[in-house]
């Protein structure tokens, strides 16, 4: 069924995931009644969504619009673009899913994870491909970006050109093949009617480095360290960790590996062929107590601080195999992703205390660069695609504001520039775009194995746990007498210290008796009114003892 907030001949464009944030990047072209996604991705949960593993997008829109599905397009191999596809796969029917290079291989080995998935066919696309559907030929751009295989994909439909780069940089002199630039300016010259670009780094006027200077660099730096090396990458980061291999080989040193992302990343690097490695050159766990410091690097997850990964446990002294000492080197090959600044610092205290050298990136020593493009490079593609419309994605709400200024100093008119949220929908012709409406969207969490079981209410909860503590009270009654067995029983959890607050305590044990009574003696007893009574008057109560607003459970026994 088509979209009714779209007029006839209007394409539609919305984002389920990716618009106001970093993460979970999903977006939707509505076309000749048709809808193209291209990507589907999860967000990793910041501090307040406690216990939550990821974030996917509410693929509701999708499920009561699957017939009209053509395709999954996947742009690169990053979590934040595929790492949602299982649980796509799991709620909306997917007539095939088109991938290039590394991204075929990381979505095969992310999807045997899910052996209740019977996964679509995956049809391996190159830059030159073209597919044809009903009154749209879809194409690809290669792009530069920190995983190889990035590409932007180009809409041709009967209304104009649409474009979405993807994520990525402008760099002169990358790792891997150079992006086609040729492709870009041609599709300028042709005309483009809509551009929506990547906005990650749209507030950073600087110049990004380049990703073969950080390789120079890190090969700088493992010339002049003499012991062990320690250092920690993104496992996505598949370039530079080719390049820690070939500074490794090119000093003698042989390789360690350490985490599974870490290990699954190299196996699949190593099969692609983006990652070569002389033969017996990465160790296993025996040979590596038989290595002189000297003649090895340790290459590791954890370069986020994450609590579980290797660099982590490193630093803790709890890693099974490697233990860190005086005289090791410990590199952070990477830049903290905003809200991992604290588990970073924690880390890196803990390697001081065993007295570790450590090094991160900045002004003495070139660790990482950035995979997304600063204010030059968004200008450069902007001005290559000459777009008549601009949706600026993947960003924070300011970033894409600021990505909406840059657009008007290159010359699209501010009229013809969106900045949406997820779920807004844009309708576009050869003449105008306008914001439509909305479509459903919102957050799925993903706790364990439950998907979309953890809601909203449930997080608040946890929240109020974790500040607040637990206020439990056990009531044992007879329904039929009307009349309270035994005094009530108060259980308190990361609430009040029981002993030696026994008075407050008392308290509220008696204040919870009348309570009882009183709804008891009530002609109409209800248990769910005594209930809801007892946290409503005891909340305010404890809130005038102790300032506090714990979370009440009031437990009835009832004994009839």
């Amino acid at each position: 069924m088509r979209n009714q907030l779209l007029k006839t001949g209007e394409i539609g464009v919305f984002a389920l995931g990716g618009l106001g944030e970093v993460g979970k990047n999903t977006y939707v072209f509505d076309i000749e009644d048709q809808l193209f996604i291209v990507d589907a991705g999860i967000l990793f949960p910041d501090e307040h969504l406690l216990g939550i593993d990821y974030v996917i997008p509410d693929y509701q829109y999708l499920v009561e619009n699957q017939e009209r599905i053509v395709g999954l397009f996947i742009t690169h191999a990053h979590e934040d673009h595929i790492g949602g596809i299982p649980y796509l796969l799991k709620k909306v029917e997917i007539p095939k899913i088109y991938a290039a290079g590394i991204a075929v291989d990381m979505i095969e080995n992310k999807l045997l994870e899910h052996s209740d998935i019977k996964p679509p066919k995956i049809e391996e696309y190159k830059s030159y491909y073209k597919f044809s559907f009903k009154g749209v030929e879809i194409s690809f751009i290669r792009m530069n970006h920190s995983i190889p295989d990035m590409f932007g994909i180009v809409f041709r439909t009967k209304e104009g050109i649409l474009f979405h780069t993807g994520d990525f940089k402008v760099d002169y002199t990358p790792v891997g093949p150079a992006a086609e630039y040729d492709k870009l300016a041609a599709i300028g010259a042709e005309g483009v009617l809509c551009l929506l670009s990547d906005s990650t780094n749209a507030e950073r006027d600087e110049l990004i480095p380049s990703d073969s200077k950080i390789g120079k660099s890190i090969n700088e730096l493992f010339s002049r360290i003499e012991g062990r090396i320690i250092i920690a990458t993104f496992a996505s980061n598949m370039y530079r960790i080719q390049q820690i291999i070939e500074a490794s080989v090119l000093n003698g040193r042989k390789v360690a590996v350490f985490g599974r992302s870490m290990e699954r990343a190299i196996d699949i690097g190593m099969q692609t062929g983006y990652i070569k490695v002389p033969k017996d050159y990465i160790l296993n766990a025996e040979q590596i107590n038989r290595a002189k410091p000297h003649e090895l690097t340790v290459l590791v997850t954890g370069s986020q601080g994450e609590p579980l990964a290797a660099l982590s446990r490193i630093a803790n002294g709890s890693h099974r195999q490697i233990k860190a000492m005086a005289g090791d080197t410990v590199i952070f090959s990477s830049s903290p992703i905003p809200g991992n600044q604290e588990g970073v610092n924690k880390t890196i205290n803990k390697l001081f205390r065993l007295d570790v050298e450590v090094i991160t990136h900045g002004p003495l020593a070139d660790t990482h660069t950035s995979g997304h493009g600063a204010q030059s490079d968004l200008k450069l593609i902007l001005s290559l695609t000459r777009p008549k419309m601009f949706i600026p994605i993947h960003g924070e709400h300011r970033m894409l504001k600021t990505h909406k200024e840059l657009a008007i100093e290159v010359g699209v008119d501010p009229k013809n520039i969106l900045v949406m949220d997820n779920g807004d929908l844009a309708a576009i012709t050869k003449d105008s775009i306008r914001l439509a409406g909305k479509v459903t969207s919102g957050e799925i969490y993903i706790d364990g194995t439950g998907i979309g079981d953890i809601g909203s209410q449930v997080i608040r909860e946890r929240k109020m746990l974790s500040e607040e503590g637990l206020f439990s009270v056990v009531l044992s009654i007879n329904s039929e007498t009307k009349t309270l067995i035994n005094d009530p029983t108060v259980v308190s959890r990361g609430f009040i210290y029981m002993k030696g607050n026994e008075e407050i305590t008392a308290s509220l044990s008696n204040h919870v008796k009348k309570m009882a009574l009183g709804e008891l003696g009530k002609k109409m007893f209800n248990e769910q009114t005594l209930r809801q009574t007892i946290v409503d008057q005891l909340g305010q109560i404890i809130y005038e003892l102790t300032q506090r607003k714990p979370l009440i459970i009031p437990i009835i026994v009832d004994l009839k």
